[in-house]
């Protein structure tokens, strides 16, 4: 590749990992395209990224300088535009954003959460478990976040696909993100005026009622954020996460048999296959040397979480380590992830539900067929389709696995796709 690095191109979704390799190979830093004319500055060494995260003096999360430089029709700015919320504020004002934002988050108790998703689980294996196949993205990871972050916001599952949709057009940063991004500020105005009528036991209201005292408007760009934020990367975690368990026959087994943990198959995606790829959006606040390159201040300079896993992976031949949770997807520094634990939670709770329900899941196409969303900031699914035995979920998950030896001769038998990466695990 000569030139920038597209991010914005089709060719990123098909194989991100040659756009890596060459964004590598101009150093630990590269220069990259997030959309024509869009230039960006991509991180794509573990110890660069370090270095930028934990420097807030050299290092501001304010896109304003910035977007004074582009077109307002750009279709990157619903990923990146300023909004009176914790993503883009530095200093006292994030560490007030912050705190409203953890002790919100803190209201809802872990075992709530997940009843949460287990009742989202059964909610969606009743509509698509008698037809015996499924689109696990579509039919699955998508609606289950809808349904889940809309009962945490306090919005009726009715609501459940204008999330769905609109957030789909903000996060791949094309043509029709201008639309989504409209489309879901309605949706969240819409929530806001709901709530401010009438409270109840919710982030929003947690939020409208904080004592540090947020402004309306304050509290919708927070609901902006943590509404969207919780909603697609736990969606993509999940399909990834299925796409890398349901790959790989040998792993499946160990997660229908119970010998691991499904928090392995998580974990290993956020290693190696992050699903908010590029997105850690920083800009000097002077022109500054860093790792070799002249980085000019009000340009983006992007942290590739994708990349540093890609090549973590590729350093270590593959081998698999559950328990290390040296990877980046959190981000690091006063800018980390506030709701990590929440996020694995609901993940994990998933994906153990769904297996329990339907524990021969078989997928129809080879790991290396799947297509990928285009947009520069996302690894994300277009579709994971399964086959399973045709089942209603009226009784105890427990019992849906009939017997361990038919699951086990079934998921060994040649029908069962032998193509994909590493993953693996079971309900406990």
């Amino acid at each position: 590749m000569t030139g920038p690095v597209r991010l914005w191109e089709d060719g990123f979704a098909v194989d991100p990992y040659a756009y890596y390799a060459a964004l590598r190979a101009q150093g630990p830093v590269g220069w990259a395209e997030l959309a024509p004319g869009v230039g960006a500055y991509v991180i794509t060494d573990r110890r660069a990224a370090l270095d930028l995260l934990h420097d807030a003096r050299t290092w501001s999360r304010d896109p304003r300088p910035w977007e004074a430089t582009v077109p307002a029709d750009s279709p990157v700015l619903g990923m990146l535009r300023w909004r009176p919320n914790a993503l883009f504020a530095d200093g006292a004002v994030h560490a007030r954003y912050r705190t409203a934002l953890t002790d919100a988050f803190d209201l809802v108790e872990p075992h709530d959460l997940r009843e949460r998703v287990l009742r989202s689980v059964d909610t969606l294996v009743s509509r698509m478990g008698p037809d015996g196949s499924a689109d696990l993205v579509s039919q699955f990871s998508r609606p289950l976040m809808a349904l889940i972050f809309n009962s945490l916001f306090g919005l009726p599952d009715s609501e459940s696909s204008r999330l769905n949709d609109s957030l789909a057009l903000l996060m791949e940063g094309g043509d029709e993100c201008i639309r989504g991004e409209e489309e879901y500020g309605r949706y969240v105005l819409d929530l806001i005026a709901a709530k401010t009528a009438e409270r109840g036991d919710d982030i929003t209201s947690h939020l409208l009622d904080h004592p540090l005292g947020l402004s309306p408007e304050e509290v919708t760009w927070h609901v902006f954020l943590t509404l969207g934020a919780g909603h697609e990367p736990t969606s993509n975690l999940v399909a990834n996460a299925l796409s890398r368990i349901l790959g790989n026959p040998a792993y499946y087994s160990t997660l229908t048999s119970g010998s691991r943990p499904v928090m392995d198959a998580v974990m290993e995606v956020l290693r190696y296959e992050t699903p908010l790829a590029n997105y850690g959006v920083y800009y000097a606040r002077e022109s500054v040397s860093f790792h070799g390159v002249w980085v000019r201040s009000a340009v983006p300079v992007i942290v590739s979480y994708g990349a540093l896993g890609h090549f973590a992976e590729r350093e270590q031949g593959g081998a698999h380590h559950p328990h290390d949770a040296s990877h980046l997807s959190w981000s690091a520094g006063e800018h980390s992830c506030p709701v990590k634990h929440q996020t694995l939670l609901i993940a994990t709770t998933a994906i153990e539900r769904l297996t329990q329900w339907l524990p021969d899941l078989e997928p129809v196409l080879p790991r290396a067929e799947l297509t990928w969303r285009p947009g520069p900031f996302h690894r994300s699914l277009t579709a994971l389709p399964v086959r399973f035995t045709p089942r209603l979920p009226d009784g105890d998950p427990a019992h849906a696995t009939s017997n361990q030896s038919q699951i086990q001769s079934h998921i060994q038998s040649p029908s069962h796709s032998q193509s994909g990466q590493t993953s693996q695990e079971t309900p406990r």
